[in-house]
């Protein structure tokens, strides 16, 4: 038997997601009778697969430079709220081993389940009431919020949009969030995919698709963002880390200049090798620091493969600029498909940075991906989904 009857609560979390959880949690820790509604049939869905089943949960070193923004300064007053620390701090209190990979991103050793578990514990300890597979039709406020759904209808006080962004539609992301928000007269940035592999067309397709698998660190700038992480080849165009991070940044229409080489200084390190193998192909230098297959590709369309002691100077210092600043313009991002995050949402202008509500809609919160903060990768969307989520939770009760 569903109850289709009447439900009033003081809180109703739309989003059982990260950041929905954590506000759900902490809403009902102080008090607070508390509704969490999801359409997907279980919690936590993104935390379960993230991070190869792992989930990077934080980044021990969360800053708000970390995240984009048209108001960057929005995000600072939540991660001070509630910091990386603060999570790690749940993390170990619940006994949950974990391990720190490269720049800071830390992981569980054993499971995802295991973060939403901890999320999980608070809402069964304080009487959240969880509802899935739930579909809302309507929503509505007059002295208080009424929402329509499949399996009755829901009254509350205050009402916490925690609905995500768009990337990966498979698992179950939606627009309702944002509709909402224009339902209510709030305005949008334009959502784009963020932290997603780059394609390209025509001849550069074809070359980039002959170096598929491949993978190198490098330093790749766009807008003046640099970043230095590893770069991977694909069927489709380009991936890893550092173009992940870069595609955040990247707007239709702009290069990128990749550095292949961000270790060396490859004029001196060419003029020597000059001097010590005069006889040598330069094809066979450059593949002593490159792989061998874009050396290849940079061979045939860039560069002349001469002996060493043919290479004059000028030569020299040509091709270390190309290598240093290798251009190409992607002609688009896999987009929401394969993307981690959505850049954009709810203007963070229609909100306040202290507490998440709304300021022209008293009552009315948003948290999370849904509005227009988004991280870096590396555990940053997490620690917002944590800071915003706990923000908002504890200023639906009255504590903030």
């Amino acid at each position: 038997m569903h109850n289709r009857g009447m439900g009033k609560y003081d809180v109703i979390v739309i989003g059982a997601g990260a950041a929905g959880l954590m506000c759900a949690g902490t809403a009902a820790q102080c008090g607070k009778s508390v509704l969490l509604l999801d359409h997907a049939e279980k919690v936590g869905k993104k935390i379960l697969i993230s991070g190869g089943g792992r989930s990077n949960f934080t980044n021990r070193f969360t800053t708000a430079a970390n995240y984009l923004s048209q108001n960057p300064h929005f995000c600072k007053s939540a991660l001070s709220r509630f910091s990386a620390a603060d999570f790690i701090t749940m993390v170990e209190e619940a006994g949950i081993a974990y391990h720190e990979r490269n720049h800071g991103q830390l992981f569980c050793d054993d499971s995802a389940k295991q973060i939403v578990e901890l999320l999980m514990q608070p809402c069964r300890e304080f009487g959240v009431k969880i509802q899935l597979n739930t579909i809302i039709s309507n929503i509505q406020k007059n002295e208080i919020f009424e929402l329509q759904t499949n399996r009755g209808v829901f009254q509350a006080d205050a009402l916490v949009v925690a609905t995500g962004g768009l990337s990966i539609p498979k698992m179950g992301a939606t627009p309702f969030g944002l509709k909402l928000a224009e339902q209510f007269g709030l305005k949008i940035v334009p959502p784009v995919a963020g932290l997603a592999p780059f394609t390209f067309t025509g001849k550069e397709k074809e070359e980039l698709q002959e170096l598929a698998g491949i993978s190198l660190g490098v330093s790749v700038r766009c807008r003046g963002k640099v970043f230095r992480e590893a770069m991977l080849f694909t069927h489709r165009g380009l991936s890893g880390p550092a173009i992940l991070q870069i595609s955040s940044y990247w707007k239709p229409g702009d290069e990128l200049e990749i550095d292949l080489l961000p270790d060396q200084e490859i004029t001196s390190l060419l003029k020597l090798k000059r001097l010590s193998r005069p006889l040598a192909q330069l094809s066979t230098v450059l593949a002593e620091l490159l792989p061998k297959r874009l050396v290849q590709l940079l061979a045939s369309g860039h560069i002349n493969d001469d002996r060493m002691q043919q290479l004059s100077d000028k030569q020299i210092e040509h091709l270390a600029y190309q290598l240093h600043h290798w251009r190409l313009k992607p002609n688009g991002t896999e987009g929401y498909r394969t993307a981690e995050v959505t850049v954009g949402g709810v203007d963070t202008n229609e909100l306040s940075s202290k507490t998440m509500e709304c300021r022209k809609i008293p009552g009315l919160y948003f948290i999370g991906e849904v509005m227009d903060v988004t991280g870096h990768l590396g555990g940053f969307n997490f620690q917002w989904a944590w800071s915003s989520g706990y923000t908002a939770g504890l200023a639906v009760a009255g504590m903030i």
